[in-house]
């Protein structure tokens, strides 16, 4: 299990500073880790682009945030790709445990289905604790979905069929990933995953 301090929540905590220092950490693990790693091929365009939007979601309450997601669904509907590729909602003040995070996972998934966009949007996630079924907590595979906040990551399935179109062999990116993070030397799991050691 990682040693990971999750932001509290006592609301009066939720300062615009601390907003911004969270915002920051997350878009340092999306430029070190998912990109720095290539653990995502298609993110380094859309982030070059400024087309990346990073939502750190004040709420402390499962219902808030399901209306925050769908706020922003919403906003991905009324933009184009264009402008804005990519949204990831970050829930600072939720779900310490990972088994919370993944059934609140299930409601989100709920909602791309009562809004009638299945096939329209999917949902990738990310927890500080994220374990894959059937790993161990401390099985390295699972840092390549270990962030340093719970984050939804609301894509685009269009976007992602015309960039895997051109991609060779897309469906040996989770076997490339695994194989990255298990190769990584304790020094460089430190650098780029503080949040998850003391």
């Amino acid at each position: 299990m990682s040693n990971h301090t999750p932001a509290s929540n006592n609301k009066k905590n939720n300062t615009p500073e601390q907003i911004q220092l969270i915002e920051q950490q997350v878009k340092q693990w999306l430029e070190d880790v998912v990109i720095g790693l290539n653990l995502c091929p298609f993110a380094a365009k859309p982030n070059r682009n400024k087309q990346i939007k990073i939502f750190v979601s004040k709420d402390n309450n499962e219902n808030d945030l399901l209306e925050t997601i769908y706020m922003q669904f919403k906003e991905l509907d009324e933009t184009p790709a264009e402008t804005l590729e990519t949204i990831l909602v970050v829930a600072p003040f939720l779900f310490e445990e990972f088994d919370d995070y993944n059934q609140f996972l299930d409601l989100v998934e709920g909602l791309v289905v009562q809004l009638g966009k299945s096939g329209t949007y999917q949902i990738a996630s990310f927890h500080p604790d994220y374990c894959f079924y059937g790993a161990e907590p401390d099985d390295a595979e699972n840092l390549t979905n270990r962030s340093p906040y719970p984050v939804f990551h609301l894509i685009r399935e269009e976007s992602m069929a015309k960039v895997i179109k051109h991609y060779p062999n897309p469906e040996a990116i989770p076997d490339r990933n695994i194989e990255c993070v298990e190769n990584l030397t304790p020094e460089q799991m430190r650098k780029l995953f503080p949040y998850l050691i003391k």
